[in-house]
């Protein structure tokens, strides 16, 4: 089941999952921290619910950008690893690029870091492709 969490309940239920991805987040400040990102950025979670346990969790925004149109922009997407291997991941991959689509957007990308290389295998066979290097500067 596709859950959108919208309630502190529901979102303080995907912690468990995105803790894997995000481990400095904190159990504290979590839901606050998700409260500021939906609205100073229009971030949205979307979840995949199975016998009641969260899954899989994406938190993502659509951005559009001079260069490039409008697009689904995947800043996390991590499953449970207890349950990984049993489609989870990718039936959420899935229905983020369906929303781009219904979103009229022109692609979906994500940042990864590159050390995850079991994910990128992942990415690679859903039909994810590198095609930029993304730069950064600590400040």
């Amino acid at each position: 089941m596709i859950l959108h969490p919208a309630t502190d309940a529901e979102i303080l239920a995907t912690f468990e999952v995105m803790a894997h991805l995000r481990p400095m987040l904190t159990r504290d400040a979590y839901v606050a921290r998700i409260r500021q990102l939906m609205a100073s950025d229009g971030y949205r979670l979307t979840a995949i619910v199975e016998d009641g346990q969260v899954r899989a969790v994406a938190g993502w925004r659509l951005l559009d950008m001079l260069y490039c149109g409008r697009f689904l922009s995947v800043d996390d997407l991590v499953s449970d690893p207890a349950a990984r291997s049993r489609g989870h991941g990718k039936a959420l991959l899935d229905w983020l690029k369906a929303e781009a689509q219904r979103e009229g957007c022109g692609h979906l990308e994500l940042i990864s870091n590159v050390v995850r290389e079991g994910a990128h295998r992942f990415y690679f066979r859903e039909g994810l492709a590198v095609d930029a290097f993304h730069f950064r500067v600590t400040l």
